[in-house]
């Protein structure tokens, strides 16, 4: 079985991207979380494509400068939390007519094949009795989050190359939920947006429990290869101006983004309404919850008028997600060395070191 719902333990978190690695170690003393350690490289071209590992080699090597360059304290713990491609990973709810506790292994292992498209014995899974369900009369929910053998074990592969023990893989869209949503708040339906450089994930949070994952592939890539193309000028150009400008100061690098934006909206309203459809086939069970409010985060998120433009677009309130919501106190007596805006990108990192918290 993939061990993703196991308990908190002192590691790191480690987010592996295409395009990117980032880390975050946080530590907690007297009560209070602090981030401790954080750091990001870059990584070549084909090292990490759409979630697979291509060359473990160079990885391994990125992540060991990563990690030696890391901001903060020293990390003097080679046991990590690593995440798992959104893309190369499954997760759903298995609905059953009321079962013990004690039944519901051997129930999931019937039911799960019915759920992802591979063969089981080609996957490593994981499963947890949703909340929602712990005191309906009726019905037990199963969250099922499954990877296949050959993606988790080139990652364990890798990272065991990299010196370092992993404890836990996640699939990412759990450390992003866990990063964002206020622990103990009760939301009622809420779709958290993680616009990557390279990619896009969608991430339906509602009755404290995650419902629904999809990937796409627009990405804040994307939008600088659009002001390359239609401006005729290079991408580091062109992403420059796309951080100094936005969306709402420059014209023609506004009307540059726009087809790629309007997709991105577009997307966005097919999965609203995938998601109305599949809550009102659920009614009885979900109240039939419509998404109320939107948290953006990634990379992408820094973009200056992105969320005024999809809340115009979609007419529901889009806000900056805030990966430190579960770390920080309010009122922030300190800021944290890594700034908001640029933690944006660091979400899932985040979202696996709180995981991996300890206290000292």
């Amino acid at each position: 079985m993939l061990d993703i719902f196991s308990q908190k333990l002192d590691a790191f978190g480690l987010d592996i991207s295409d395009l990117s690695l980032k880390m975050a170690k946080l530590e907690k003393k007297r009560g209070e979380i602090k981030l401790a350690s954080f750091g990001s490289i870059s990584l070549p071209l084909s090292v990490v494509k759409k979630g697979e590992i291509k060359n473990k080699k160079i990885l391994a090597e990125k992540i060991k400068k990563l990690l030696k360059d890391s901001e903060g304290e020293k990390l003097e713990t080679s046991k990590v939390i690593c995440s798992l491609p959104e893309e190369r990973s499954f997760l759903d709810v298995i609905q059953f007519p009321k079962i013990k506790d004690k039944e519901i292994k051997q129930a999931v292992e019937y039911e799960i094949e019915n759920h992802i498209p591979l063969p089981i014995e080609q996957v490593y899974f994981d499963f947890q009795i949703m909340k929602s369900a712990l005191n309906n009369p009726k019905f037990t929910e199963v969250l099922i989050a499954a990877s296949p053998k050959i993606i988790v074990d080139s990652y364990i592969d890798t990272l065991k190359m990299a010196n370092l023990e992993p404890q836990i893989l996640e699939i990412e869209c759990q450390s992003i939920a866990r990063a964002l949503i206020k622990k103990g708040e009760t939301i009622n339906s809420i779709l958290l947006i993680d616009f990557g450089e390279n990619r896009t994930t969608f991430v339906i949070f509602s009755n404290r429990n995650i419902r629904f994952t999809s990937t796409i592939p627009i990405s804040s890539k994307k939008l600088t290869q659009s002001i390359s193309k239609n401006l005729k000028i290079s991408t580091k150009k062109a992403e420059q101006l796309k951080i100094e400008y936005g969306l709402e100061e420059k014209k023609e690098i506004f009307e540059a983004m726009l087809p790629t934006l309007t997709d991105l909206s577009e997307q966005i309203k097919t999965h609203l309404k995938y998601w109305k459809s599949h809550e009102e086939k659920g009614e009885a069970l979900h109240n039939n919850r419509a998404v109320e409010k939107i948290l953006i985060c990634g990379g992408g998120a820094r973009l200056d008028g992105i969320t005024d433009f999809l809340a115009d677009q979609l007419k529901i309130p889009v806000e900056l997600g805030n990966p430190w919501v579960n770390i920080l106190k309010t009122p922030i007596k300190k800021a944290p060395a890594l700034h908001f805006e640029q933690s944006l990108g660091y979400t899932t990192a985040l979202g696996l070191a709180l995981r991996g918290t300890r206290r000292i």
